[in-house]
């Protein structure tokens, strides 16, 4: 598989044109420096995650610069969370857009050190692991469950991995290398049993006093841990959408994963038969196109507008997409045979929201259809119904 084109390539030529500093922030392999390096070819690159390299900067940061006159791509910006404040008065002496682009894998560390440091100077930037959009034909002969079996990182793909093997890597990777540089985690066997309880909580309201119950561990330690794993792009929390405070509404977030091909690891699903047989796998599914929603946005230089709703007698949207005042419900089911019952909450929901943009279906089959004023659309085919939606609100920026 060649290199594939991402969606943010022309988003981030653009910011570095605009600002001095770019800041590309995502998971460890979702392909950040693959891009930032096929952007900008011209460019320096340096990996600080080098010992030498990092020990340089950190000791030497002027001296660092200095052998960087034209710039540079600095990728894991977070190993050395001083050269920002240098890299600053660098940019401001120099007074050129494009100089410096930035990478980071631990996107509150990264985000609190840019907020410090370069305000106003850079562009943040987020890339996730390949959408399906992204992936183009490559999808196409591969099934819904082989598609959440294997999940999205670029690697997997690009070298035909074998997912099982692959991902199991990169959780132990992961934990040496992020987890232990964030905080000291005394017992990985208890945290790794941790994020396994987490990913069987795909797509469920976040309750951390069960989580914590379960795994043998205190509410607050619960509570750190989970904001490691969203520091480092493992896990991702969806907000409830609640008006007026309105004390019927659910105000606890969804757990999902950046990758649905990590949960399904985790929960031991080895092939596809197992995914099609799991009990988890429509937690799976809505896992995958949740995703798929935050990544149109995301790579699009966008921010999130993405809630869900509950109120107290279970009526639920899976996701709701707001733009401006307007909203737009999407409902997700992954049986690949459309009926009735799969409408009823949107059919509650538009009783007490306008919906001028219509609603939407995002199923397990692959036909596509209009009922009334909702769309019904395929999970792969799930960008162009979000695009169509954005074109009618022009929604182009955050």
């Amino acid at each position: 598989m060649d290199f594939l084109p991402r969606t943010l390539e022309p988003v981030l030529r653009d910011a570095a044109a605009h600002y001095p500093v770019v800041t590309v922030t995502g998971p460890r392999q979702s392909g950040k420096t693959t891009l930032c390096r096929r952007v900008f070819p011209e460019k320096a690159y340096v990996s600080l995650e080098n010992m030498d390299t990092r020990i340089f900067a950190r000791e030497d940061p002027r001296g660092f610069l200095a052998g960087l006159p034209d710039g540079a791509i600095l990728d894991e910006i977070q190993q050395t969370p001083e050269l920002p404040s240098y890299i600053q008065t660098l940019v401001d002496e120099k007074g050129q857009n494009g100089l410096f682009v930035l990478t980071g894998s631990q996107q509150f560390e990264v985000a609190t050190t840019i907020s410090q440091s370069l305000a106003g100077r850079t562009a943040v930037l987020k890339l996730l692991p390949f959408s399906i959009e992204e992936l183009g034909q490559y999808h196409e002969d591969r099934s819904l469950d082989q598609l959440m079996l294997m999940g999205f990182y670029p690697r997997i793909w690009k070298e035909d991995l074998s997912p099982s093997q692959a991902l199991a890597n990169y959780l132990e990777t992961y934990v040496e290398r992020d987890i232990r540089q964030l905080v000291a985690v005394r017992n990985l066997s208890l945290f790794q049993r941790f994020v396994i309880l987490c990913a069987g909580r795909v797509g469920q309201l976040l309750n951390l006093s069960n989580l914590a119950a379960d795994c043998g561990i205190s509410h607050q330690t619960a509570r750190n841990w989970l904001t490691l794993l969203e520091a480092s792009y493992i896990v991702f929390r969806l907000p409830p959408y609640f008006a007026n405070m309105n004390k019927r509404l659910v105000k606890s977030p969804k757990l999902y994963f950046y990758d649905v091909g990590l949960a399904a690891h985790l929960i031991g699903l080895e092939n596809d038969r197992q995914v099609s047989r799991d009990p988890l796998r429509g937690s799976l599914f809505e896992n995958l196109v949740v995703m798929e929603a935050l990544k149109y946005r995301l790579h699009r230089g966008r921010r999130s507008n993405l809630h869900f709703f509950r109120d107290s007698n279970g009526n639920e949207i899976d996701i709701l997409c707001q733009y401006g005042t307007d909203f737009f419900p999407v409902e997700i089911k992954a049986g690949m045979t459309v009926n009735r019952d799969f409408f009823k909450g949107i059919r509650t929901f538009a009783r007490i929201f306008d919906l001028p943009l219509g609603a939407g279906l995002v199923y397990g089959g692959e036909e596509h259809q209009n009922r009334g004023s909702t769309t019904v659309s395929p999970a792969r085919k799930f960008h162009r119904l979000l695009e169509s939606k954005e074109g009618l609100t022009g929604s182009g920026g955050a």
